[in-house]
């Protein structure tokens, strides 16, 4: 079936197995590789995307149910110039990341949680993070980086 939506702003038309889940539309059928795949079980939220302005983890959709709509990945937050989006400055800043590979997806459910709690506690990062697993960490500098990007000020009131 044919499915059209909109990737970080540019329209994608391409034919699609029924069954082809939406990370592997986007990394095979998109070419967009920074959505990794972690688990194909939404186990390690990798491959946390946005849908609509909504986090979600592209292992549990289907390409087919995204027809019209809008998604932005990793390649779509930073700026066209390649200034990073403050999210990814602010873990790059502190530390956030090592080997990098649940990056994308921390950063996409980051920015996220700070859409719907833009000054969140330490615990309440914690817990909007639960879903992302990161194997290098112990997250400490990822909950710092997230504060520091919530203790930001912003043009706008949004970071997404």
């Amino acid at each position: 079936m044919k499915v059209e939506v909109t990737v970080n702003g540019t329209v994608e038309s391409h034919e699609v197995e029924p069954r082809q889940l939406l990370v592997h539309y986007l990394r095979d059928d998109c070419g967009l590789t920074g959505t990794n795949v972690g688990c194909d079980s939404s186990s390690c939220g990798a491959c946390t995307v946005h849908l609509d302005g909504e986090a979600v983890k592209s292992c549990t959709i289907f390409a087919a149910q995204v027809d019209g709509q809008e998604i932005t990945t990793i390649e779509g937050m930073a700026e066209p110039d390649g200034t990073l989006h403050p999210m990814q400055e602010s873990f790059r800043a502190n530390h956030g990341l090592q080997c990098g590979y649940c990056t994308p997806g921390m950063v996409m459910a980051a920015v996220s949680l700070l859409d719907e709690i833009p000054n969140p506690t330490e615990r309440e990062v914690r817990v909007g993070l639960e879903g992302n697993l990161c194997r290098c960490t112990g997250y400490h500098n990822i909950v710092k980086a997230v504060l520091a990007c919530a203790a930001e000020p912003t043009d706008e009131g949004s970071r997404s």
